[in-house]
């Protein structure tokens, strides 16, 4: 299999490039971080050039929490964590702590390949945990299967989710969308979730397909509807371009991100595609407990998602 680049010639290390007839896909050493993924050529994700460092969070892994958490402090079963505050200016640490780790070589083929990380306790996280992340591409797309086990000899607390920014049109207003959730999440000036409200009648019902407009989202969705395969699927269309992309989920993700990039940097970068993230638990979890998945010594959760152009 191919690497396209070494550690020291690019900021996020060995890149590992995978194929499946039209379909290409680049995974990077830091972070198993999605860099791109193409079909004939055409971009599918908004990523990052491999002489750059990731930005925004682009095709990430978050793990052992995803989204804010405030004040980067938590406890759980007589331990407490002290995360670093990434996002200062809110108070909030925030993605989790693996997304800048090296990942190392499970296994390889022409289109599967697997990393694997082993994430150490630390003040952040006073567990330890083995993260394996398989991307697998076939004729509908591409495969995300994630497993994490506990190799503490405590039960852990665990979160994780994934940060693709799709594009089709750009800016954004002009795509369609549908995201088939009842609910939606209300947040603090921090984005910390307060309450859950229904999405019916409100600015972020898409449970009907529709323009996005000048809608600003930064907001996570829940209580979603599932095909009869038990998968959830935000879809997304660009009408004039004729083309499409399906994010789906298993019911191991519980929760949807949409944000539509208002505030990343550079500001040419704004609203010309939009994140949709898999999240097996709301924002601040580790803090609400809200779906925090608990891991026993020697356990494993295992979780899928994808994406489907169209």
């Amino acid at each position: 299999m191919p690497v396209t680049a070494t550690a020291t010639q690019a900021p996020s290390g060995v890149q590992y490039d995978i194929g499946h007839g039209r379909h290409q896909v680049v995974i990077t050493e830091v972070g198993a971080t999605i860099r791109s993924y193409t079909v004939d050529g055409t971009p599918i994700l908004d990523g990052f050039a491999s002489p750059d460092m990731c930005d925004s969070g682009r095709g990430q892994v978050l793990a052992p929490w995803p989204n804010r958490l405030g004040d980067g402090t938590y406890s759980y079963q007589g331990r407490t964590g002290r995360a670093a505050l990434d996002e200062p200016d809110r108070h909030n640490a925030i993605h989790g702590l693996v997304r800048w780790l090296p990942w190392h070589l499970v296994s390889r083929a022409q289109n599967v390949l697997s990393l694997g990380c082993t994430l150490h306790p630390q003040p952040g996280y006073p567990w330890r945990l083995a993260l394996v992340i398989e991307y697998r591409l076939g004729r509908d797309g591409l495969t995300v299967a994630s497993s994490v086990t506990n190799l503490d000899a405590s039960p852990a607390p665990f979160g994780i989710g994934f940060h693709p920014y799709l594009m089709l049109s750009s800016p954004i207003d002009a795509t369609s969308l549908a995201v088939p959730a009842r609910q939606h999440l209300v947040t603090d000036e921090r984005g910390l979730p307060t309450a859950t409200k229904p999405v019916s009648g409100s600015a972020f019902d898409f449970a009907a397909r529709r323009w996005i407009g000048d809608t600003v989202l930064d907001t996570a969705f829940t209580d979603l509807r599932r095909d009869p395969d038990g998968m959830a699927r935000v879809e997304l269309d660009d009408t004039a371009g004729g083309r499409g992309v399906t994010v789906w989920m298993d019911e191991h993700f519980r929760y949807v991100m949409v944000f539509t990039g208002d505030t990343v940097e550079p500001v040419s970068r704004r609203r010309t595609s939009i994140a949709v993230e898999p999240m097996s638990c709301p924002p601040d979890a580790l803090r609400s407990g809200v779906d925090l998945v608990s891991l026993e010594p020697r356990a494993s959760w295992n979780g899928r998602w994808g994406i489907s152009p169209r």
